[in-house]
């Protein structure tokens, strides 16, 4: 007889792990214990067939899970009688928690089964679906460490939870109608007031199909919802939440709803129908016969919608209830859905009930809302997916011989479904925070081998996000008992994000931080350079690679704005080596807001005294004013007003405002994304542009915007003329960088940076780099964005707290 104490570590709580461990031994007659850790799960296994029970360990493991490390200990043999699931221990280090999953279809038959005891129940779920993430306050993840604890199971539901052949066995979040959590709908008069409806759903769909606003209660927060056919609530929405022009995100009932209005290809469907539900961005139909069905308000000026499928029993239930008794069920209630994250604009997802009335009571005619708490406040995630030929060189010649296309994820807000996934590095090494920046927040925290990525926090530009942010911290130290011995921070002094680092480094006695530490290690790290980290960390490099970091703005070593740089870096440190040439951005922030500002600024630069002349050619006198663009001249000089800015962004925002499709940015990116739009096929031309070198490279756009003027007035059309731009910038990257792998003998390129969420640059970058034989790198595992630099700044202050122990 052999014994052996198995540990494993991963996702491996909250899955069905124990229960298929349990399932797995009695099949082989092995006798033990399985019990949920701090680490992971711990097995104490004896009996004569344990080699194939650790064969088939891996092999056979729930869908859910993810195994990392296993460590196998043989032990002596002590003669356990039976094999048994134990109360879990709270001792160890950490273990990884499940993200939340939606609903699977055995959960989703039964709920639309009339003969099932949870027929219509709109909280069921099993041990291969539902809350994970959201609902836990602490570890091992059991049901008192959820906010389930509140509700005792009825005799069924605990009957379930006990037996081990049951697809609820042990699930922790186990309920039904008569034990667990319910709906109650409030409907507005003088204020938000409960229902005594019978039937809040039903009511719901009604209030909806009669061109409602209603907040509904989900999984990790609230979304405000309306009928997306019905222009006239979309434009109410857009007016009572938004007052800009950023799309919304739909909710389709089926994969075939969104493939009227979107082209939807075989990757993009496997996103949409996997058990994380994203909202995936989709490209537009050029020609939708049920265009007349949607909305126009829902993404004006843009390539792609945002969709995604139901992922809760609530959401199904919202589109299939039977509204009679003779309703067919696999008839939708809706074509869509409008689902935008439920929050007063800047602030965090709200997620409680008592919040919900306080902020919507003007937004919205009715709340939907449930007494199942969320702990973990978290955001639908948003991706794309991203096209990219493999070009294979002929070592000879170094010409291309043989290209192949593939697609792969590209994050553009990484949240529910994904966090709190972590990110495996290259080896153990000390525990740490990256503070991220104050734009599309997130933080990083690491532990043993892993970096693990927070979910999305929002724009720290108010206490309350600043107040999420700190909640959001504090559980996830709590839950993956970290306890930072460093932390990075962006360089930007103005950054909440930033004060928030500062001030802990000034308490750090007293900072919530320490715990068993009694100092903190503080370093400011450049925010491109965390751009380009992200990638490194992301592949596990550490070498020397040339990065290109484009956006729209980030604090630079000598004080001005950077946004286009091409650095040299490593794991240690980074120079700058080349970037667009410095331009004035009239009014600073209002300059971001109004890119109409930038375009006068750089042509001012290009045409000197003849620029009134050369506005006037483009409209811009006509649609501005001559007294606001006077203004604009008076301050370009004055770096009070005016400040210096290299920003890649803010060329593709005067483009945009030049070409006249967007002088004025709604919402951050809204210019570049209407330039993007423009963009075809089939064109090869570009503009030329100056590729000075004197200290470091510094690319001039004089003689690009002079021809692109030009053009305009030639009467080419718009969507060439941005072609054109978007190819030259294109053209600038492979030439610098293929000049920067000469000087430095390097061909390792890492792409970073949310200009680099236009897909249309991406794709013919990397497909450019690759063609000269570069090695190319991009954000698969966080967003480009700025939602990416807390990895980065992690990765650097980890890899110098190492070198320095």
């Amino acid at each position: 007889m052999n014994r052996v104490l198995i540990n494993i570590k991963g996702v491996v709580q909250g899955v069905g792990f124990r229960p298929f461990v349990y399932n797995l031994a009695k099949s082989l007659n092995l006798s033990g214990i399985v019990t949920n850790t701090a680490d992971g799960v711990a097995i104490d296994i004896e009996g004569e067939d344990i080699t194939s029970f650790i064969d088939r360990l891996p092999k056979e493991a729930p869908p859910l899970s993810e195994i990392n490390h296993i460590d196998v200990l043989p032990m002596p043999f002590c003669g356990h009688k039976d094999f048994e699931i134990v109360k879990s221990r709270d001792s160890g280090s950490f273990t990884l928690i499940s993200s939340d999953v939606s609903i699977c279809d055995d959960c989703l038959k039964e709920m639309l089964d009339k003969g099932n005891r949870r027929y219509l129940y709109p909280f069921i779920n099993c041990i291969n679906c539902g809350p994970r993430y959201t609902i836990t306050n602490a570890v091992p993840y059991d049901r008192h460490n959820t906010t389930m604890s509140v509700f005792n199971m009825c005799n069924e539901c605990e009957s379930e939870y006990n037996n081990t052949s049951d697809r609820r066995f042990h699930a922790q979040p186990n309920a039904c109608s008569k034990c667990g959590p319910h709906l109650e709908l409030k409907v507005k008069s003088e204020k938000l007031k409960v229902n005594k409806a019978e039937n809040p759903i039903k009511e719901t769909i009604r209030l909806l199909r009669d061109g409602g606003i209603v907040a509904i209660k989900g999984l990790g927060g609230f979304h405000i919802a309306c009928d997306a056919a019905n222009r006239d609530a979309v434009e109410r929405l857009r007016e009572r939440k938004r007052k800009n022009n950023k799309p919304f995100a739909l909710m389709a009932p089926d994969i075939e709803t969104i493939k009227k209005y979107c082209e939807v290809s075989e990757k993009e469907q496997e996103l949409l129908t996997s058990n994380k539900r994203p909202i995936v961005l989709l490209k537009k139909k050029t020609a939708q016969d049920n265009s007349a069905l949607l909305s126009d308000s829902i993404s004006p000026n843009n390539l792609y919608i945002g969709f995604m499928l139901p992922y809760t029993p609530l959401h199904y239930l919202l589109f299939y209830y039977p509204l009679t008794p003779n309703s067919e069920l696999l008839t939708p209630n809706f074509l869509a859905l409008v689902m935008t994250s439920g929050n007063i604009s800047e602030e965090p997802i709200v997620v409680s009930n008592d919040e919900a009335v306080s902020k919507f009571s003007d937004m919205v005619d009715a709340l939907l809302i449930h007494n199942r708490g969320i702990f973990m406040r978290v955001d639908d995630s948003v991706v794309k997916v991203r096209n990219t030929l493999s070009v294979m060189c002929n070592e000879l010649n170094g010409k291309p011989s043989r290209i192949t296309s593939h697609t792969s994820l590209f994050f553009i807000r990484r949240s529910r479904g994904y966090a709190p996934e972590p990110i495996s590095l290259d080896d153990d090494g000390p525990e740490v925070l990256g503070c991220g920046a104050d734009i599309k927040n997130t933080f990083t925290l690491t532990k043993g081998s892993y970096a693990i990525p927070s979910h999305h926090i929002g724009d720290m530009e108010n206490y309350e996000t600043v107040k999420f942010f700190e909640e959001s911290l504090s559980n996830l130290k709590k839950v993956y008992r970290v306890n930072p011995v460093a932390v990075g921070y962006d360089l930007h002094p103005n950054y909440l994000s930033t004060k928030w680092a500062l001030s802990q480094q000034s308490e750090a006695k007293n900072s919530s931080l320490v715990t068993h530490h009694s100092s903190l290690s503080f370093y400011g790290i450049q925010h491109h350079y965390a751009h380009i980290a992200s990638v490194m960390a992301e592949n596990g490099i550490k070498r020397k690679v040339i990065g290109v970091a484009f956006d729209g703005t980030g604090y630079g070593t000598d004080g001005n704005l950077w946004g286009s740089e091409f650095l040299i870096a490593d794991i240690d440190d980074f120079k700058r080596a080349g970037h667009f040439k410095y331009i004035p951005l009239p009014g600073g922030e209002m300059a971001i807001r109004e890119p109409w500002r930038v375009a006068v600024s750089y042509i001012r630069y290009i045409t000197g005294d003849e620029v009134i002349d050369y506005l006037e050619s483009i409209g811009f006198i006509e649609k501005y004013g001559s007294e606001k663009i006077n203004a604009i001249l008076g301050i370009i000089d004055n770096r009070d007003f005016s400040p210096l800015s290299s920003s890649a962004g803010r060329l593709f925002d005067t483009v945009s405002a030049i070409l006249g499709i967007c002088g004025t940015n709604t919402f951050e990116g809204e210019a570049a994304m209407a330039l993007e739009s423009y963009t075809i096929d089939n064109i090869e031309e570009d503009y030329p542009a100056d590729i000075g070198l004197k200290d470091r490279i510094e690319i001039d756009f004089s003689l690009t915007l002079f021809r692109l003027i030009q053009d305009m007035a030639k009467g080419i059309g718009k969507d060439i003329v941005a072609t054109k731009f978007h190819n030259t910038i294109v053209t600038i990257i492979a030439g610098v960088v293929q000049r920067l792998s000469t000087i430095h003998k390097l061909h390792d390129v890492v792409l970073s940076g949310g200009v680099f969420q236009n897909m249309y640059l991406l794709k013919n970058t990397i497909d450019s780099l690759k063609s000269i034989g570069m090695n190319v790198y991009i954000n698969e595992k966080v967003p480009a964005n700025d939602a990416g630099i807390s990895l980065g700044q992690a990765y650097i202050v980890r890899e110098r707290m190492k070198k320095q122990a």
